[in-house]
């Protein structure tokens, strides 16, 4: 009996565990260099794949240009369905789903920065690796993280195991001595 209600706490412990861990991820907003799929539901000629241009708009077949930059997925369709609904499509039904990430960077003090495709559930340790390591004047306790690739945002103290999302800047310090 001991055995099977320490079982049965485990399992709940694991769930919760798990649920919190999911509940942790932020939802995924759109930018700049994101390809994404577009499926208008019995209508092809609508569908396809799509980049997010630099202004982040989509254009898009019959309705022309959706500003797509900051929205979440769910957002974005809903926004589709609400244009094709003016005078397209009774009921349209949108669905939209990321192809390829906007890459991340990694500046400073790293062998070779420059930008990295996205990979997810990458931290910023692995961001590094990517970036060719630390060279040997960067500081491995001091390094920052800006958000979405947003520059006016304030940067944020990052630790080797932040994960790193699209569009993140990264940037290893240099240390004094």
């Amino acid at each position: 009996m001991r055995k099977l209600c320490g079982l049965i706490f485990a399992l709940i412990m694991s769930f919760y565990a798990i649920g919190s861990a999911y509940a942790a991820q932020p939802v995924y907003t759109l930018g700049s260099g994101d390809k994404v799929r577009i499926t208008v539901f019995g209508e092809p000629d609508l569908s396809g794949e799509f980049e997010v241009s630099g202004e982040g708009q989509l254009s898009l077949p019959l309705i022309g240009t959706v500003s797509a930059d900051g929205k979440t997925l769910r957002t974005l369709g809903t926004d589709i369905e609400a244009k094709l609904k003016e005078g397209y499509l009774v009921d349209p039904k949108v669905n939209v789903e990321v192809l390829n990430y906007r890459p991340f960077y990694i500046l400073g003090e790293v062998k070779e920065p420059g930008s990295y495709p996205f990979v997810n559930g990458m931290s910023v340790l692995n961001a590094v690796a990517l970036g060719g390591g630390f060279t040997y004047r960067a500081d491995k306790s001091d390094i920052l993280i800006i958000r979405g690739g947003d520059e006016s945002r304030q940067p944020e103290k990052a630790t080797p195991e932040t994960i790193v999302l699209p569009g993140d800047i990264v940037r290893v310090e240099e240390r004094f001595f």
